[in-house]
């Protein structure tokens, strides 16, 4: 199977869904969020929720235009997103102390211990993806590679 990205756009198959390297990642991106659900579901999150209390699992504190930075996310998601943690306990949204225009994220303690009930989820999806350690490593890094070369 070849993999078009505006190579030549009079070969044969150059619009073929079957052809389309965007189709598949689109794809896979959502059998990956579809596989997170039951994990996350016993979490009370959401898979987008779960991203967010992994950056605060790692931060404990960040602000909004940072943590949208990290996510690639716009306030316009991030902000309702974020309201429904602090609703359920796991985050506290407060102003800067130096700056009132700036909003911070913190984790709270109720959402720290929601990291020790996440620790399985990682090994869990390893195992979903039934693909050995170096394979799903080649495979972050060049994702990652492409991400860089799109938002360049």
């Amino acid at each position: 199977m070849e993999i078009f990205l505006m190579i030549d756009p009079d070969k044969e198959g150059y619009l073929t869904l079957d052809n389309q390297l965007c189709f598949v990642l689109y794809s896979t991106s959502n059998a990956m969020s579809r596989s997170y659900q039951p994990l996350l579901k016993a979490l009370d999150l959401t898979y987008l929720q779960y991203l967010v209390m992994m950056v605060l699992w790692e931060e404990q504190v960040i602000n909004v235009k940072a943590l949208g930075k990290k996510l690639h996310l716009d306030s316009g998601t991030l902000t309702p997103l974020l309201k429904r943690l602090e609703t359920k306990g796991y985050v506290n949204r407060t102003r800067s102390q130096e700056d009132e225009r700036i909003r911070l994220i913190s984790v709270t303690e109720v959402g720290e211990q929601l990291k020790e009930q996440a620790q399985h989820i990682p090994e869990k999806m390893m195992c979903l993806s039934k693909m050995e350690a170096d394979e799903l490593i080649s495979l972050k890094a060049a994702c990652e590679r492409l991400l860089a070369n799109l938002t360049d």
